[in-house]
């Protein structure tokens, strides 16, 4: 199947992860004081079971049968960070105004990138990206958030079909195939690819601010 480091000791430990709160508007968004990372994909691509695959925990994040469920930011106490978890998108059986709300959430939620350190955006592995997946994509680049696309439902493929998908995938969305990480929630598969790479994250975000002594200085 295609690499990851699944049998190497994981980059990062999560303990006890938490649910904070919910929050319907801007004015609810909290204001982290580590780094915080968002998860966001279209609806049923497996935001929640995703997000329990990190914590260790099958009901962590609610889950469902029926797309479009999350329909708040949800936030999570990692430990060494927090985790956003962001309304579904493009969900076709929902009216239009509900539709706008979602997009004006998530708008107001990347508004606000100061507190945002990384992006996961997760596109189902079985399909090719979708015009709102893509639409997403450009809009995280638009607004220089930095971001990984990450593949769920790895385990539905065979080894050569993951690998192809891949590929196709990383074509689809003008990326290399190293940009992408594959997943599976069902089996872990993939998630200390992830775990390794919030780490990463976490150690950027942590690094002293570099500050030019001779900046100030008249010439």
């Amino acid at each position: 199947m295609y690499e990851t480091n699944d049998k190497k000791p994981p980059a990062l430990t999560i303990k006890n992860a938490t649910f904070i709160t919910s929050a319907a508007k801007a004015e609810q968004f909290i204001k982290p004081n580590k780094p915080m990372i968002a998860v966001c994909g279209k609806s049923n691509v497996g935001k929640s079971s995703f997000i329990n695959m990190l914590a260790g925990r099958k009901k962590l994040a609610k889950t469902s049968s029926e797309p479009g469920r999350t329909r708040l930011v949800n936030y999570f106490d990692f430990g060494e960070f927090i985790l956003a978890d962001l309304p579904g998108y493009g969900f076709a059986k929902v009216s239009k105004a509900e539709k706008a709300k979602w997009a004006q959430t998530l708008d107001k939620f990347f508004a606000q990138k100061e507190n945002i350190s990384h992006v996961f955006m997760l596109v189902d592995a079985r399909h090719d990206p979708t015009e709102d997946d893509v639409q997403m994509m450009q809009f995280l680049h638009y607004h220089t958030l930095p971001f990984t696309v990450t593949l769920t439902k790895a385990d539905k493929l065979s080894r050569m079909k993951l690998k192809e998908h891949i590929k196709a995938i990383a074509a689809d969305l003008y990326l290399g195939v190293e940009n992408l990480l594959a997943t599976s929630a069902e089996t872990n598969y993939g998630k200390n690819d992830v775990l390794a790479k919030i780490k990463s994250v976490i150690e950027v975000a942590e690094e002293p601010e570099y500050i030019d002594e001779n900046e100030d200085e008249e010439v």
